[in-house]
């Protein structure tokens, strides 16, 4: 049986060259069947070599190796639960409770060429309006004009009935004519000395009397005939056929269209970037999506002790007569020179009673060995903002120009959270924004 189990040993041992060839031929990365005949080979020998020792060496030789072997499992034991095992939790605790990358929307810091602008809200004005009203009293006999059309000039829009004025016009012209003849016959006969001065001088009175009773007639008779001062367009008639019109009563407005003033107020500091001449853009709710180029006329002597703010005064040409007084107006104003500004997004900023802030896109240090892609992580930045154009807002510290900055996801980060960039593009912007 001994000598059985030698030949076993023997073997296990002549197999160990052959599994070390096989290794070697593997490129140095042997098959665990491969190891496991190696390890047992070199065991095999190792048991040969003590079974040729004398009695007392191979006991001490026995005893030593059990105690080497308890040793290592005990070490191995040990390592095993205050090492390796504490290791392993941690690392498995770290996996399932570290946080996952959220997935942001990020635009990079543009650098833009912006010029000083003053954006105010103001209301349209005509260029010339006024309201037609009666300076005499009378039944209204014709209207020759219709509603919201344009008129020139000196064109007849109401008439007043003014009969008893034409009668005593008649008679007016008819004493001025005999006054005329009265004063021409005095003058003849104080010529040939047959009638002293003083009756010239009452027929010439009188002449100039029935004069001025005439021009008084006509006068009034123009007063029941009511013109356009100036070219425009009428707006709605209140008054009718028939109807007796009053002093003062307003008959229908007239107005002048193009040009058009816009009047709005800006405040008083304001005074020492604006003057006559500086370009002017202008949009009206009633009229979306279009603008309109105008200039700074005029700015009002003094400042409303009230608010503090004074009244500018613009001017826009409206040959289209799209633009009526009384609209609502946003106006800009162009007060110098394009300066350089960086820009974001408005839907980048971050506001909160600490300061304003935005997320910036950071790469994360790879680990040694890591050959993939760098892993994002975010930084807090509290900025400081300047003025805003549309849906961008100028950042005048906190942020470089090309750094990228989180503009949708923002809710769910905190400093230094992991992120992935996602790339599909943002929903387009509404044409015109939606008033409360």
């Amino acid at each position: 049986m001994k000598r059985v189990i030698n030949w076993v040993l023997l073997g296990f041992v002549s197999a160990t060259p052959a599994a070390a060839a096989t290794a070697e031929t593997g490129g140095w990365r042997p098959l665990p069947w491969v190891i496991a005949v190696a390890a047992v080979g070199v065991l095999a020998g190792a048991i040969i070599a003590i079974s040729r020792l004398p009695l007392r060496a191979r006991r001490f030789v026995v005893f030593l190796v059990t105690l080497l072997v308890l040793a290592g499992l005990t070490g191995g034991l040990a390592y095993l639960q205050f090492v390796l095992k504490p290791t392993m939790t941690k690392g498995f605790l770290a996996a399932a409770f570290a946080p996952k990358p959220t997935a942001v929307s990020v635009e990079a810091v543009k650098s833009e060429q912006w010029p000083p602008q003053l954006s105010a809200i103001g209301t349209l004005r005509a260029y010339q309006g006024v309201v037609l009203a009666s300076q005499a009293a009378g039944v209204v006999t014709g209207i020759h004009f219709q509603s919201g059309g344009d008129v020139k000039q000196g064109e007849l829009l109401i008439s007043i009935d003014d009969s008893v004025e034409q009668a005593d016009l008649a008679n007016g012209l008819a004493q001025l004519k005999n006054a005329e003849a009265t004063l021409s016959r005095q003058k003849t006969l104080v010529a040939q000395g047959n009638t002293p001065q003083s009756t010239l001088d009452t027929a010439l009175a009188a002449r100039d009397s029935a004069a001025a009773t005439v021009a008084r007639t006509r006068a009034v008779i123009a007063q029941k005939a009511i013109e356009a001062p100036f070219s425009g367009r009428v707006g709605l008639r209140n008054v009718d056929v028939g109807q007796f019109a009053s002093v003062g009563m307003t008959l229908a407005t007239l107005q002048q269209l193009d040009p058009i003033f816009a009047d709005f107020p800006v405040p008083e500091e304001a005074l020492a970037t604006l003057a006559p001449g500086q370009a002017v853009v202008m949009t009206v709710d009633a009229i979306p999506g279009q603008k309109f180029a105008g200039k700074v006329k005029a700015i009002d002597a003094r400042v409303s002790a009230e608010s503090r703010n004074i009244t500018v005064r613009a001017e826009f040409a409206n040959p289209e007569r799209k633009l009526l007084p009384g609209m609502f107006a946003n106006i800009v104003v162009t007060t110098g020179e394009p300066a350089e500004v960086l820009t974001l997004p408005r839907t980048a900023i971050v506001y909160s009673l600490y300061g304003d802030n935005v997320f910036v896109i950071e790469e994360a240090k790879p680990a040694e060995g890591d050959a993939g892609p760098p892993k994002l992580t975010v930084d807090r930045r509290f900025v400081k903002l300047g003025p805003v154009r549309g849906e961008r807002i100028a950042v005048t510290e906190g942020v470089k120009a090309g750094e990228r900055v989180v503009t949708a996801g923002q809710i769910k980060l905190q400093a230094h959270s992991p992120v992935t960039i996602d790339e599909t593009p943002s929903l387009p912007l509404p044409a015109t924004t939606p008033r409360l």
